[in-house]
C-alpha cells in the first residue's frame, strides 16, 4: 500500500441527544483515532474544521497534540483553513 489516509467527520451536535459527547471527549477521541491509525501504518489523518462547533473550531491545537503523540502519520485539515 502506497498511501492511505482518512478524513474524520466527528460528532458536532449540541443537543440532548449527544449523550454527553462534549468537546473534551471529542478531542480525546480524535487523538486516540490518530494514534491508533499511526500504529496501523496509516499515512494521513485529516480533520474537518467546524467554525461554529466549540470542540472543533480551531484545529491547530488538535493537530499539534496528534503530532506530539504519533511517529509517522501526516496530519492536516480536510479543508483550507482561512485563518
Amino acid at each position: 500500500m502506497r498511501a492511505f489516509g482518512f478524513l474524520s467527520f466527528g460528532h458536532y451536535g449540541s443537543g440532548p441527544a449527544d449523550n454527553g459527547f462534549d468537546a473534551k471527549t471529542s478531542l480525546h477521541s480524535a487523538l486516540d483515532l490518530a494514534v491508533g491509525a499511526d500504529e496501523l501504518g496509516v499515512n494521513g489523518a485529516y480533520f474537518r474544521v467546524h467554525h461554529f462547533a466549540k470542540q472543533n473550531a480551531s484545529p491547530m491545537p488538535l493537530l499539534s497534540a496528534i503530532a506530539a503523540r504519533t511517529k509517522c502519520i501526516e496530519v492536516g485539515t480536510g479543508v483550507i483553513d482561512m485563518r
